[in-house]
């Protein structure tokens, strides 16, 4: 499983546009090769795998008290808290996903996803339940929310500093790759032209 094109297309280059490093720190000579460097952010992936696990208690624990106090809850927030619970269970999965993909197998688009569903969807969620005490926050919610608002914004901070190091090493390796090109067919210099072909190009340039 694997995201679209176009929407690859679309994280690639907004990963390239915000992620960029306009001072890179890379390799500044052909021979220092980055093709073995791994970026992969080892403090990300243990997030990750303990998100993992948390996020079936935190989902029960939010629905065990979601389901004691569901009787008191205005009509307005019943409704609310059933949509935040559907959508940000489905967030999570999708998000862990993306970010197991993006990390492990270096994928930028991939984890270019999971930092903006980290920051703009799942993050704001979370602490929209931590802090809206009309829902009736009971302190097990607390706890739980705490603890799922720490992992996001731990998550948040790593995938950016992973990123910015993903699209450095591939610029890097781009420009690298452009430079082996040069190398191995460089462009014919004008002395080493013969001379029919030197008098060609002196009579193309007194034409112009």
């Amino acid at each position: 499983m694997s995201l679209p094109d176009p929407l690859r297309r679309r994280l690639s280059s907004f990963s390239r546009t915000v992620f960029t490093d306009s001072h890179p720190t890379g390799p500044q000579y052909p021979g220092d090769r980055t093709d073995n460097e791994i970026v992969s952010s080892l403090p990300l992936q243990m997030s990750l795998y303990f998100n993992v696990y948390f996020f079936p208690f935190w989902w029960l624990s939010t629905v065990i008290m979601l389901h004691l106090k569901y009787p008191v809850l205005s009509d307005y927030y019943k409704f609310i808290l059933v949509t935040i619970m559907i959508l940000a269970s489905l967030i999570e999965v999708i998000r862990l996903y993306l970010g197991y993909m993006g990390n492990l197998q270096e994928k930028v688009p991939e984890l270019a996803g999971f930092w903006l569903l980290s920051l703009l969807l799942q993050l704001p969620t979370i602490l929209f339940l931590l802090f809206n005490e009309g829902l009736k926050i009971q302190p097990l919610e607390r706890a739980v929310h705490i603890i799922f608002a720490l992992f996001l914004t731990f998550q948040v901070i790593a995938a950016f500093v992973t990123l910015k190091r993903m699209v450095n090493k591939l610029a890097t390796h781009f420009h690298l790759n452009e430079f082996d090109q040069l190398e191995e067919h460089p462009a014919p210099d004008f002395y080493s032209l013969g001379k029919e072909e030197r008098a060609v190009s002196m009579a193309a340039r007194g034409s112009r």
